[in-house]
């Protein structure tokens, strides 16, 4: 009887247009690179972007490409196999990663591709590192283009004999903090080859086990009371061990938790742990799946969040906030905004308060990406609460900023990042406060004493500001860097000199006006210039949610402490008139138009009542490569995940890390228009893209009805109603990790309208339906057209942007201060 695994000597078939994904793989080589010190060239010239910026070539980068102008690899072939990489949802072999420090990767990857026909065939070729192809012990191809974080291509031949050849991959990376590090491999010729992997200790064919590793995803879209219960689209007839790991990501905080589980014959459902053992926060969920002989690996995400309902918090602000601050010194992540909190509040005595800061002054010490973050409250500690610190802690700390790196213009050989708005606010901040916290000393890097640091950050953090004044925020309405922009600008209004405090003081009444308008039910949303999908469908578990909470007295407090104590310790106080903007009165909607970004980059448009929230960016770059701009975006107030918007995604992986991801920013950025309670996106996809969709994401909680009738998706959230519509029909994506959420439109040109509501009861949603059957939307070429009864025409053009009955709609207000208006909700 044949085994329910079959052999996986049998093989994985690559038709053409296919990608080799079947690899045994050796353990990562990681080694510290860190190239000779050295000053770089100051390119920041303030005007901030969402997207790659061209910051020159590192040290470590230097000291690379030296060494390969001579060096010529030389094939192994003893090394142990530590997994298998087989085929999924991805065509990429993909080791992406996050370095603090530059360090030097490298893996060797080996398979069997075995011909239809034996002779040369062709393959693309495509790589963020380096490659070398050895086939039959013979080196092929050696590509090193080594561009970072930016694949390179090229077409390649392989000799491949009857029967099979061996073919090793040596792939390689320079890792500059974020590192995007894979290769692909994919086939052209018009003969399927097959790959196998005698060499990997696996004798059952993995196939059964592949389904379930490219199908699971959590139970729901949190773990709640029932824990955290793994979900697959079916169960399989054999026991499959899983290993789990869960390590905390964002909010989390702690150590990793394992366990070894089985999952039974034909179950489709494994319980992991109960939902007491786990903090508040995100989870990166590490999976190793092993049945008869057969193994895969798999990495999934998930979030966690007890309470659903949000917290009505104190009255007044002063209260508020040391409701937050008694929350953090309990609950806080072990790091450094925890520990002046812990000192703020008299707990000088607190043990963790030492682990706390010596893990900080490491990640100081060695230049760490990021330190910039963690150096600012720290700095804040020193200038507030020195007197409370152990002397050793005090010394070394004092130590560690006199020899840190503050600027490009001092010697260094780390991968700190400086260019992007939010790194060159923490570091002229943290020159600026370290120079007046130690002004006769001398700064070791620079060469320059603490006063003469104080000038130069305090000149530095002026340019900054004009930029922002100017030009808004590139990374408007962000979850993940709103909060990072606190660490600074609230450092600077409480510790700076006046001019440069009271300019930081106007600019966080500017953020927080911004989150008052865009903050719907306790939950911050709407468009973003930078998201990760973590931002996108939890944000109640980001830093910005417990921000908000304080600030406008509803929402949830969580373990986030970039800059959340700061705001707590700190005397800045948000203007009180900004509670307006948060909750419309029933009946009523709050509109807003501003811009923000350089040049323009995000013309913002809101729409908000009390049920739901439409924002969008509109006009955009339509056509051009997208990055982590998050265009348009609908919130419903009955849920802190009840949420929905449609992008193109940016990669195969729906749990991927790529920028843009497959739900977080776009890979071909759309055109996008949006008029009252309506937004428009026309997407051109061009003729050959990664992903040939666009979809649609309707969140599954907080949602009481959904319908999904051809071309248009409808759903009602308590008195909030959203409709999507696309200009083909919807799928509905009922396996894999969109499962209930995912909605498909498969095309290169598509047009998607979004139309939001007031329903206040059924027979309002019954109307409400009932005008969507009735709206027309039309694709003519790079034109699309809605037409909705007793209502203006909307056509948006891919070249001219949005008219409204045939007249051109002239963006409103061309300024960086919300021009807001409320208006009569749009109620059915």
């Amino acid at each position: 009887m044949p085994s329910p695994v079959a052999n996986l000597h049998q093989g994985f078939a690559i038709a053409p247009g296919g990608s080799v994904t079947a690899w045994a793989l050796s353990p990562v080589s990681a080694i510290d690179y860190p190239g000779i010190a050295a000053p770089a060239e100051d390119r920041v010239n303030y005007h901030f972007i969402n997207g790659f910026v061209d910051v020159g070539t590192l040290p470590c980068r230097i000291a690379l490409m030296r060494e390969l102008a001579t060096r010529v690899p030389a094939l192994e072939t003893d090394w142990s196999v530590e997994g298998l990489h087989l085929p999924g949802p991805s065509r990429r072999v993909e080791f992406t990663r996050f370095q603090y420090r530059p360090t030097r990767l490298s893996r060797w990857c080996r398979t069997t591709l075995v011909p239809t026909t034996p002779g040369d065939h062709r393959f693309d070729l495509i790589t963020c590192g380096g490659v070398h192809i050895w086939v039959d012990g013979v080196l092929q191809v050696a590509f090193e283009p080594y561009v970072r974080n930016s694949p390179q291509r090229r077409e390649i031949a392989l000799p491949l004999r009857e029967g099979g050849s061996d073919v090793v991959v040596l792939t390689e990376e320079m890792a500059e903090r974020d590192t995007t590090w894979f290769f692909e491999l994919g086939l052209i010729s018009p003969a399927p080859i097959t790959a196998t992997l005698p060499g990997a200790q696996a004798q059952g064919d993995s196939a059964a086990i592949r389904q379930l590793a490219a199908s699971v995803r959590p139970l729901g879209e949190r773990v709640g009371p029932e824990g955290l219960v793994l979900q697959f689209d079916a169960g399989v007839a054999v026991p499959v061990e899983l290993a789990v790991t869960l390590r905390p990501g964002s909010q989390a905080g702690g150590d990793s938790l394992h366990y070894d589980l089985t999952l039974p014959p034909q179950q489709d459902q494994l319980f992991v742990c109960p939902a007491e053992s786990l903090a508040s926060g995100f989870y990166i969920v590490d999976l190793v799946f092993a049945a008869q002989g057969a193994r895969t690996t798999r990495e999934i995400h998930c979030v966690v969040l007890p309470q659903v309902e949000p917290r009505q918090l104190a009255a007044d602000i002063a209260t508020r906030k040391r409701q937050a601050l008694d929350h953090i010194v309990e609950h806080g992540e072990e790091r450094m905004g925890t520990a002046l909190g812990l000192l703020a509040a008299g707990h000088a005595d607190d043990p963790r308060l030492r682990r706390i800061i010596e893990k900080t002054l490491h990640v100081i010490e060695q230049r760490h990406d990021c330190s910039d973050f963690v150096a600012v409250p720290l700095l804040w500690a020193l200038h507030r609460f020195a007197d409370g610190l152990p002397a050793d802690l005090l010394a070394r700390a004092q130590r560690a900023l006199l020899d840190y790196r503050y600027w490009v213009d001092e010697p260094g050989n780390d991968v700190m990042w400086f260019w992007s708005e939010n790194h060159v606010l923490c570091f002229h901040t943290a020159q600026l406060l370290a120079g007046l916290l130690l002004p006769d000393a001398l700064f070791t890097a620079s060469g320059r004493t603490g006063r003469q640091q104080a000038e130069l950050g305090e000149m530095r953090m002026g340019l900054w500001l004009d930029a922002i004044e100017r030009d808004g925020l590139a990374e408007w309405n962000s979850a993940a860097y709103y909060p990072i922009d606190f660490i600074g600008l609230l450092a600077l209004a409480e510790l700076a000199p006046p001019a440069i405090a009271s300019r930081a003081k106007a600019m966080l009444d500017r953020l927080f006006e911004m989150i008052a308008l865009h903050t719907l039910a306790g939950v911050p949303a709407g468009s973003m210039g930078r998201a990760y999908g973590l931002e996108l469908s939890a944000g109640a578990i980001t830093e910005l949610a417990p921000l908000a909470a304080v600030a406008f007295g509803r929402g949830w407090l969580n373990r986030g402490v970039a800059a959340f104590p700061q705001f707590l310790v700190g005397a800045y106080e948000p203007p009180a008139a900004l509670a307006a903007l948060v909750n419309p009165p029933q009946d009523r909607a709050v509109t807003a138009h501003y811009v923000q970004g350089h040049a323009g980059a995000g013309r913002l448009a809101l729409y908000k009542t009390a049920h739901v929230q439409l924002s969008a960016c509109v006009d955009g770059r339509p056509g051009q490569t997208g990055h982590q701009q998050h265009l348009v975006d609908v919130r419903l107030a009955t849920h802190p995940f009840a949420r929905a918007w449609v992008n193109h995604p940016g990669e195969d992986d729906p749990w991927g890390h790529n920028r843009p991801s497959f739900w977080a920013g776009n890979g071909v950025m759309p055109r996008v228009g949006a008029h009252d309670n309506v937004a428009l996106q026309l997407y051109d996809l061009g003729a050959s893209p990664r992903v040939a969709f666009t979809h649609a994401y309707l969140s599954t909680s907080g949602i009481d009805e959904r319908v999904l009738e051809g071309n248009w998706l409808i759903a009602r959230a308590g008195q909030g109603v959203v409709a999507i519509g696309a200009t083909a029909p919807l799928a509905a994506m009922t396996t894999g990790a969109g499962a209930g959420r995912e909605y498909r439109v498969a095309g290169l040109r598509t047009g998607w309208v979004t139309i939001v509501a007031d329903c206040p009861d059924a027979a309002a949603f019954a109307r409400f339906r009932a005008r969507i059957a009735e709206t027309t939307l039309t694709r003519d070429g790079r034109r699309l057209t809605v037409v909705r009864p007793e209502a203006p025409v909307l056509t948006l053009d891919w070249d001219h942007g949005l008219s409204v009955d045939g007249a051109a709609w002239t963006f409103p207000n061309p300024t960086v201060i919300p021009a807001v208006v409320t208006i009569p909700a749009r109620v059915w």
